[in-house]
């Protein structure tokens, strides 16, 4: 994809030549150079290049679509696509967990006011969702938005479906992770109570003989490719789901570093006594190649062994997704991934499909187009299933696999096709009538590429950094901060191999072994530098490239411009205004500011594709793609105005001093 930037022979090549024609030594070839917006570094170029795309996805981008394209003003929050107006569980699982780290004051605000959305109306044993039903005490959601909540999985035979089981136990793991990564006690205070019950909710399915936990159909995360127990009467009933013990583990861990955060070590204790006896009952659903099942029947039978002549599909979703949250050692991981390498159907497109072969064992016969293998829940692609296996892939040091998903992809970024599921075992959009797509699932991948770097396992105590480097970047610098409480980490690398040495901030960090480097929270300066040194290589000087705190001013409108666009001008132009008296008040660092600035930075974006494509440096999209691409950055701009806009405007009648002051900078910017 990216082979005209590199020359014809390699200078390493080139080198050992010319050592051998004329018989003597050849200095070392110095390793070709990267140089992005995000990223920079030396060694293997493109993959330095897909890193630096990735993190720009989730900015402003005159060449990408980009996460900002999915704000709503309805909620001051995240949306599913533009097609979809809601906020999905199973769809946002992977790009969340993976962009969290990264993730701004303004996208963070956007997402969890968008996770308010399932934890507003959570199930309370009275309240009534969709269909009228009353969803028990903790339980989330498939989806939800304003006055609107769907506790089961809403599409199939609704009828019979259970409530949302592993949907609640990833939701714990998303709002759980988002508390540690921000470290805010007060949202902890408001949070963990709910968290709890969403915890009690899972744990009402636990059968104390196996330490399983009973689900019925649909009950799944990617529901509803499972159907439960199908009983002999033709009735379906509950089963033993391998998913929901692998997510509910993957929750109880996160929130026990919560409780213990919190101050809250009694139910610390019961929550870590409620993991391990989970972890116990891990054996009965494994096979013994070492990797999960789908599902146990009471009966015995056993769903998701490879090759078995019933049933004999593997499952992917719950094995990658046991590799990227660490519910199995490293020794099993690798186990896991050798045989979902040796399934040959399982990545057609180089990106994983939930299950190969085709399951027998649905409620539905696959002969409807959207049942089918290799449509939707059974043997299509979901990105936010991707993501996962990415993490797993950085985990056990896959790195051409990454590298081969961010590439396809990017196949369908460069078109504006950012659709999901993708049909056809992930070779073709789900929706391919719509002049582009986006949806929020697809953000999965590069948000991986990203997380999966250095893992972040964050705890009680700090985080701790697994860096994962592919060993052909012998230098690599991230010019953005990590989110590390109110502190944020600038991390570079020098060399490859194993930990030989770190600093931060230019002092000698002893924190570390040769995996990994442990960041107490207390312990670590607000602004950390880090530089990792890996391989016995020396430290390379690092300065981290922060974006400019003044934004540019707007450039003047012209009829090329566009009314729609022009119209907007005077409203990006009063909040340019506002975050330039913001910095002036030292109010930079927080919500407000993050959403001003991407709110001028869309404008400014659109306003410079415009003029690349003008030049001819940007190919259009072919029409009416092109046209529609346009109008995805004046409606963000739009959007992103119109909720700010509201925002402030509301701080006007609040008691709280900081609003009132932020509500008077706002009234001054007219």
């Amino acid at each position: 994809m990216f082979a005209s930037m590199r020359p014809l022979f390699p200078m390493g090549i080139v080198l050992l030549l010319l050592a051998a024609w004329f018989g003597g030594p050849c200095p070392a070839p110095a390793a070709e150079a990267f140089e992005g917006r995000f990223y920079r570094g030396e060694g293997d170029v493109e993959y330095l290049q897909l890193l630096d795309i990735s993190r720009r996805m989730f900015t402003p981008d005159a060449e990408f679509q980009n996460v900002s394209m999915l704000y709503t003003p309805a909620w001051n929050g995240l949306v599913e696509g533009p097609t979809w107006g809601a906020w999905w569980i199973q769809n946002s699982y992977g790009p969340t967990y993976c962009a969290l780290p990264f993730y701004d004051d303004a996208l963070t605000a956007f997402l969890q006011n968008a996770q308010d959305l399932w934890f507003n109306q959570m199930g309370d044993g009275r309240r009534k969702s969709r269909n009228d039903w009353v969803a028990p005490d903790g339980c989330l959601c498939d989806a939800a938005s304003p006055g609107w909540f769907i506790a089961k999985q809403g599409d199939g035979r609704v009828d019979i479906h259970d409530w949302g089981m592993e949907f609640t136990a990833a939701g714990v793991v998303m709002q759980a992770e988002l508390l540690l990564v921000s470290r805010d006690l007060d949202a902890i205070k408001h949070y963990l109570p709910m968290l709890q019950r969403s915890a009690d909710f899972v744990e009402s399915r636990r059968d104390p003989e196996t330490n399983l936990f009973l689900a019925g159909p649909a009950g799944n995360l990617l529901a509803p490719s499972y159907a439960g127990w199908a009983k002999p009467d033709g009735s379906f009933d509950k089963a033993y789901l391998a998913g929901l013990s692998v997510t509910y583990i993957a929750a109880l861990d996160r929130l026990i570093e919560l409780e213990k955060l919190a101050g809250d070590t009694q139910r610390a204790e019961v929550d870590r006594k409620r993991r391990d006896l989970a972890r116990a009952g891990l054996p009965r659903i494994l096979t013994d190649e070492g990797y999960f099942i789908k599902s146990l029947d009471p009966d015995g039978t056993r769903h998701g062994v490879h090759g078995a002549a019933k049933h004999g599909y593997f499952e992917a979703v719950v094995n990658h997704d046991a590799i990227c949250f660490r519910v199995v050692d490293d020794a099993a991981a690798e186990k896991i991934y050798g045989k979902i390498a040796s399934i040959e159907g399982l990545r057609p497109h180089d990106l994983i499909i939930t299950n190969c072969p085709g399951l027998d064992d649905m409620y539905q016969q696959p002969t409807d187009w959207l049942w089918k293998f290799g449509t939707w829940v059974n043997g299509g692609h979901w990105t936010t299933c991707e993501a996962r296996m990415m993490m797993g892939y950085y985990r056990l040091a896959k790195y051409d696999d990454a590298r081969r998903s961010m590439r396809r992809i990017l196949d369908f970024a460069r078109q504006f096709r950012m659709d999901n599921p993708l049909v056809d075992f992930g070779g073709a959009v789900y929706q391919p009538k719509q002049p582009v797509n986006l949806c929020y699932d697809t953000f999965g991948a590069p948000a991986a590429m990203i997380r999966g770097l250095f893992e972040y396992l964050y705890t009680a105590e700090g985080v701790t950094l697994v860096p994962h480097i592919p060993p052909g970047i012998t230098r690599l610098e991230q010019h953005f901060p990590i989110r590390f409480g109110r502190k944020r980490l600038y991390l570079a690398t020098a060399g490859s191999g194993p930990i030989t040495g770190v600093t931060i901030n230019g002092k000698p960090h002893e924190s570390f072994d040769a995996k990994t480097v442990s960041l107490p929270y207390e312990a670590t300066p607000d602004r950390a530098v880090i530089q990792i040194a890996l391989g016995g290589a020396a430290a390379k000087p690092f300065e981290p490239k922060d974006p400019d705190l003044e934004l540019p001013p707007l450039p003047a409108m012209d009829a090329a411009a566009g009314a729609e666009l022009a119209g907007l001008h005077p409203r990006v132009e009063r909040l340019r205004i506002f975050h330039a008296a913001l910095v002036k008040a030292n109010l930079a660092d927080g919500y407000e500011a993050a959403h001003a600035r991407m709110a001028v930075e869309a404008f400014l974006v659109r306003d410079r594709r415009r003029k690349l494509l003008a030049e001819g440096t940007l190919k259009p999209l072919s029409e009416p793609s092109e046209a529609a691409a346009d109008q995805c950055y004046v409606q963000t701009t739009a959007r992103l105005c119109e909720g700010l806009e509201k925002v402030l405007e509301g701080y006007g009648a609040s008691n709280d001093p900081k609003k009132k002051r932020l509500a008077a900078i706002w009234a001054e910017s007219k």
